[in-house]
């Protein structure tokens, strides 16, 4: 199933999309409904999607948390200049950095270093702490397309390396469109992941490239807190990162990122300067 969120006449709306439309959801949340299962799951009759007056919502809107993994492919590790790590590199955005597909990543005033960063995001569906590896996948209800936008100039060039303030700004984290649920997916650690800049391909890779497998990342994190239904976690991103390019390419308005991942829908952003 591919699971979305759509704000129709104002009001969020939980959707089951389908080839060319979609059907209501009857929860009150995308997080509701991961608790209660497809067992018992509710739709409304088919809607066309180009008949219906909407705009995409992130398909998370209301996180507990947004954990993200940093140097978590070994080429951009290198790229960036630091070593391979030997345990996960954590760190995490705010919800407001949540942006949807078709939605705009705005530029901060006191930043002219704005990077991407392709990544397949994990949505948990199942509260968990101290998960074994063998169970990990168990806590997972789906996957979809992120973008970590990354401000390379606060990330790196401010005293104590400002990771959470360089990566956490408005709209610094595109998610969707939609979420692919974990039974559509073959084989998490085989996925074909990339992003294109304005229509030229800046990353392309697979998730076969991870240093830290899905499977360890959800073990490790859950040895630190409770993972609950509607976190997410950014996995990291593959080699081609703009800052690591000679010369650099950051993002400048009019803009547009697609970011593709095997089975997901693509997620689109454009960039815009704040007003």
């Amino acid at each position: 199933m591919k699971i979305a969120q759509l704000e129709i006449n104002g009001q969020a709306t939980p959707v089951l999309l389908q080839p060319g439309g979609f059907q209501r959801i009857r929860t009150a949340s995308i997080s509701d409904f991961m608790s209660g299962g497809e067992a018992g799951l509710e739709l409304s009759k088919p809607e066309s999607l180009d008949d219906t007056e909407f705009r995409w919502l992130p398909p998370i809107t209301d996180p507990g948390k947004i954990i993200c993994i940093g140097r978590n492919y070994a080429e951009h590790a290198r790229e960036s200049g630091s070593d391979v790590p030997d345990i996960p590199v954590v760190f995490n955005k705010f919800a407001t950095a949540l942006s949807p597909h078709l939605g705009d990543v705005v530029l901060p005033t006191i930043s002219d270093e704005v990077d991407f960063e392709g990544e397949l995001v994990v949505v948990i569906g199942r509260e968990g702490r101290n998960i074994s590896r063998e169970q990990a996948m168990d806590h997972v209800f789906g996957i979809c397309c992120g973008n970590d936008i990354s401000a390379r100039d606060w990330q790196k060039g401010r005293p104590g390396g400002q990771w959470l303030l360089g990566k956490a700004f408005d709209t610094f984290a595109p998610l969707g469109p939609s979420i692919l649920t974990l039974d559509e997916v073959d084989d998490i650690q085989d996925l074909e992941i990339s992003l294109s800049l304005n229509g030229e391909t800046m990353q392309s890779s697979s998730t076969r490239q991870m240093i830290f497998s899905v499977d360890f990342l959800i073990s490790h994190l859950s040895k630190f807190c409770t993972l609950l239904p509607g976190d997410l976690v950014f996995t990291g991103t593959p080699e081609g990162v703009g800052a690591a390019r000679q010369p650099p390419v950051f993002l400048r308005e009019g803009d547009e990122m697609v970011v593709k991942i095997s089975g997901c829908d693509d997620l689109v952003s454009r960039v815009v300067s704040a007003q």
